[in-house]
């Protein structure tokens, strides 16, 4: 039985009308299983998420849709460990990361 949050795309298009992601170029912390990275994606110029969840990271990896997958680059790392230039990113996203 999978998962299924947010099936009305509510929770996503908020976030749309909330932020720009358009031609941006995004880190999102807390990523999970990429749910919300597949509607960001395609707006954004590149896309860095990552989730301390080794098993989500490798989750998001596989169900990735190939024609976004050179836009997007995950990593399993915890806030506190990963490490990003400032200057490498125009918008930081986190939805249910706390």
């Amino acid at each position: 039985m999978s998962r299924v949050l947010d099936a009305e795309g509510a929770h996503l298009a908020t976030i749309l009308r909330a932020a720009d992601f358009a031609n941006k170029r995004v880190l999102e912390v807390g990523c999970g299983e990429g749910r919300l990275t597949r509607g960001i994606a395609p707006l954004a110029a590149a896309v860095l998420a990552f989730d301390p969840s080794c098993e989500d990271i490798a989750r998001a990896r596989a169900n990735f849709p190939e024609e976004l997958r050179e836009k997007v680059r995950f990593e399993a790392a915890r806030a506190d460990e990963i490490e990003v230039d400032p200057q490498s990113v125009d918008l930081v996203f986190f939805s249910w990361s706390l």
